[in-house]
This record gives C-alpha cells, sequence and structure tokens, in this order.
C-alpha cells in the first residue's frame, strides 16, 4: 500500500508540521535541562574540590603556625634585655615576648 503525500489536505499538513515542530522544542527543551544538570552537578564538584583544597591549605598554614610559636615559647633567652630610652616614648625596658 503507497501512501499519496499529494492527496492530503492543507490542513493536514499544517497539523504534521506543528507535531514535528512541537517534537524539535521538546527534544531541545530535553537537551538544554540535561546540559544544565550536568553542568551544575560538574560546577558543583569542582567547588567541593576548591573548597577541600583552600581548606587543607588553612589548615596547614595553621598547624604550621602553631608549631612555629611552640617552639619559640620554648627558646630561652640567654641576654637579659637593658632599658633603653626613646625620644618619644620615655624609657622602658625592653621585654621578650613569650607563648604564654
Amino acid at each position: 500500500m503507497q501512501f499519496d503525500f499529494t492527496a492530503l489536505e492543507t490542513a493536514t499538513y499544517v497539523f504534521i508540521g506543528t507535531l514535528v515542530f512541537a517534537a524539535v522544542i521538546v527534544v531541545f527543551i530535553s537537551l538544554a535541562a540535561l546540559a544544565t544538570i550536568v553542568l551544575l552537578g560538574s560546577a558543583g564538584l569542582v567547588w567541593y574540590f576548591i573548597k577541600a583544597v583552600i581548606g587543607s591549605m588553612v589548615h596547614g598554614i595553621n598547624f604550621a603556625w602553631g608549631r612555629v610559636v611552640h617552639h619559640a615559647g620554648q627558646v630561652e633567652l640567654p641576654v637579659d634585655f637593658q632599658p633603653s630610652s626613646s625620644p618619644s616614648t620615655g624609657t622602658y625596658p625592653r621585654v621578650a615576648l613569650r607563648d604564654s
């Protein structure tokens, strides 16, 4: 059985064309939504990775600074500082700061 397209009315062509156009729009919107989901997911993964790296760096800096301060607090200074005069503030003894 052969189908003759010339026997169809204009309204039928318009109806079929509308269905094809709607199917194209549905496919386009579906692909756009899928691409958006993929991009948001990958951006979230990248953000989580960046946050973890920066958090690790800050933790490492804090840990290293704590060790430096602890080590500096253990150092014994063999010299007693003598008072010295300052022209603007008067005379104050110098103080060796320690971790208390």
